[in-house]
């Protein structure tokens, strides 16, 4: 077996160690079958002995003798998980693999000593273990279960927990698979394999709602429907039939006095455009979003704990006129109040509340009104709901319903929103007449 080799000359740097680690493997996921790889990676990482590459090794020693180089261990091992995954993402047969690479994270020996760890290969296996404990596993372990879905075998599907749907919503990806120091590799699949999942539920659900018009039809003038001839398209939601047609009613349709939520926010855009002051604009958002508020929950206690709100923002620019940077930060600090604030403060019972008095999908589309205003704001409100995915990640679907028809409704109104797919069909059927 052809492995590029060093030579006896190359003097190694921490930098110049990770370099020929990182283009080591990537030489080996091209010429060397995935199995082969999975077999190298455990021996190298997981075993951390009896590896046939000795510059390999020298260059592990060098990084894990360096106590700089070995806080970055967790940002070195993901990169190498990535160079692997970012190969077997690009076709069908191989991606299974990548279920493979991580389930080898599951088989790292427990340190035999504690304390002073005496040998290099226990070093390596406890940098291995401090990479477990990172975020950088967790997302890869999410990414597996994206690329992965219908990959595994019947016995090895876990419980169903929120978690395991990840696959479902690509709009999480950028917050939930990517972090800080997140390689190239990793932004490219993650990239990919998000635009992909999302015309592909885009596809779905034109297919679906175009499947149920037909069949309407045929049902209204008394005539069978046949399999045959009318093929069945599977709702591609976790919502009902009716709960997804209220949805896209909702979020398409005549949602407030006659109007869409895109000709109420373009109708709001146009009267806030140089407006005077950030008082009279903070003045305006407010009443464009209790214009989506039921009248008794609103007068109860919601409207005045959200004029609070506003009034506290930014006091010392209310004289002043907004510029788009001010506004922006405006609408995320009124995102932080109505679902989350932060990881660290992931507090949403103002959010729960309102599911409880108005509904997922009022209150969702709410939010949608508030993106419509201006595209910026599509990845704070994702940031936010990622918050609430990460911190309900290990509950079943069902102890965390609520969380699931939210996460569905927000996929729903992206797509019919914010859609590459024609959805003009469904502004014809929902907006009669305009």
């Amino acid at each position: 077996m052809n492995i590029p080799k060093l030579s006896k000359n190359k003097q190694f740097n921490n930098g110049g160690s990770e370099q020929y680690l990182f283009d080591h493997l990537l030489y080996c996921v091209k010429t060397e079958t995935p199995e082969q790889v999975i077999e190298r990676f455990h021996r190298l990482f997981i075993q951390a002995q009896g590896y046939d590459d000795q510059k390999v090794w020298e260059c592990l020693a060098n990084i894990i003798g360096n106590p700089q180089s070995s806080e970055q261990f967790p940002l070195i091992l993901n990169r190498c998980c990535h160079i692997l995954v970012n190969r077997w993402q690009l076709s069908p047969q191989t991606q299974g693999y990548i279920v493979d690479l991580i389930n080898c994270f599951k088989y790292v020996p427990k340190s035999l000593h504690r304390g002073y760890v005496r040998t290099f290969s226990e070093q390596l296996r406890s940098c291995v273990r401090g990479f477990i404990d990172s975020d950088y596993y967790k997302q890869l372990k999410r990414l597996a279960n994206v690329i992965g879905e219908g990959k595994m075998k019947k016995e090895e599907k876990k419980e169903e927990i929120l978690g395991n749907l990840i696959n479902r919503y690509p709009y999480l990806y950028d917050h939930c698979l990517l972090g800080v120091g997140s390689s190239i590799e990793q932004q490219q699949t993650v990239h990919k394999v998000k635009h992909e999942l999302e015309k592909k539920f885009e596809t779905h659900l034109s297919r679906f709602v175009t499947y149920q018009l037909r069949v309407a039809q045929k049902r209204d003038n008394g005539e069978a429907i046949d399999s045959r001839i009318i093929t069945p398209v599977e709702n591609p939601t976790l919502l009902s039939k009716r709960d997804l047609g209220r949805s896209l009613k909702q979020y398409v349709g005549a949602a407030e006095n006659g109007y869409s939520y895109q000709e109420v926010s373009r109708s709001f855009l146009a009267h806030t455009q140089g407006v005077r002051n950030y008082q009279i604009f903070k003045d305006n958002l407010y009443e464009y979003i209790t214009q989506s508020i039921d009248g008794k929950y609103g007068k109860n206690s919601f409207n005045k704990r959200l004029y609070e709100q506003f009034q506290g923002l930014y006091p010392e620019y209310n004289n002043k006129r907004p510029d788009e940077f001010l506004k922006t930060r405006t609408y995320s600090q009124i995102f932080n109040y109505l679902i989350v604030e932060s990881p660290q403060n992931p507090n949403h019972l103002v959010f729960m509340d309102m599911i409880s008095n108005m509904g997922t999908t009022k209150t969702v589309g709410l939010f949608l009104k508030l993106v419509l205003t201006c595209n910026r704001l599509k990845p704070y409100l994702e940031k936010r709901f990622s918050i609430l995915f990460n911190h309900y990640e290990s509950f079943t679907k069902d102890g965390a319903m609520w969380l699931v028809r939210s996460l569905e409704k927000v996929n729903v109104a992206f797509s019919v929103n914010f859609s590459n797919v024609d959805m003009s069909f469904l502004k014809r059927l929902y907006l009669p007449g305009r």
